[in-house]
């Protein structure tokens, strides 16, 4: 936490410290944004992510930038952000969102064989805890054409905003509505795919689903 570029400068009364919080944001969280340098260029991505203790696994094409990037050595930089809301304040200026933010710094490690293998359970499983034991197990070739990297969470920092609005005194009592609009993931009804057999039934795990 005390490393230059994880020190929070901007609202630092917002920092999170403690690891099992972060580790709660990156866990209810599936899907980053990845910045990484392409000839001094800066490139961002999205792709999906997931923990693996003390670092995250992300999920790409071995013919992706972000492979490319990785061989080269980039520094890379991964960004999680859950927006729990928006703060909707008498004044633009006052106006922002409740949020949970992760943001990690490191240079990416490309996982081969077991590693590589047993990584993508973990991201199976991290997306849809129990489907890995309903799926056939991935073939030759379908490793060769898929990567994980692997990021160490050793250089990271979390900023958490919540509350109500905070207007001046000189907004109060002019008559416009203020306060949060709460926000989240909503999921909806499992839709079966238009070949999947009548007699198969929607697993448990996925009538329940939701990230928390």
């Amino acid at each position: 936490m005390a490393f230059d570029k994880t020190r929070i400068r901007r609202l630092p009364e917002l920092a999170v410290e403690k690891r099992g919080q972060i580790e709660a944001i990156l866990d209810e969280g599936f899907v980053c944004h990845v910045a990484y340098l392409v000839d001094d260029r800066p490139v961002v991505i999205p792709t999906l992510y997931a923990r693996d203790g003390d670092r995250v696994l992300l999920h790409g094409s071995q013919a992706s930038g972000l492979m490319m990037a990785v061989k080269r050595g980039s520094s890379l930089s991964i960004a999680v952000t859950l927006v729990d809301g928006l703060v909707v304040a008498r004044s633009g200026f006052e106006s922002s969102a409740n949020y949970r933010s992760v943001v990690i710094h490191g240079t990416g490690r490309l996982l081969e064989g077991d590693e590589h293998e047993r990584a993508l359970d973990v991201l199976v499983e991290a997306l849809i805890p129990g489907r890995l034991a309903d799926i056939r197990r991935p073939t030759t070739k379908e490793l060769r054409k898929t990567a994980i990297i692997a990021v160490g969470l050793d250089e990271v920092s979390a900023k958490v905003h919540a509350g109500q609005p905070e207007d001046a005194e000189s907004d109060l009592g002019t008559g416009v509505w203020a306060g949060v609009i709460p926000m989240g993931l909503a999921v909806g009804a499992p839709q079966p795919a238009p070949d999947l057999e009548p007699e198969v039934e929607i697993p448990d795990y996925l009538t329940g689903y939701r990230r928390s």
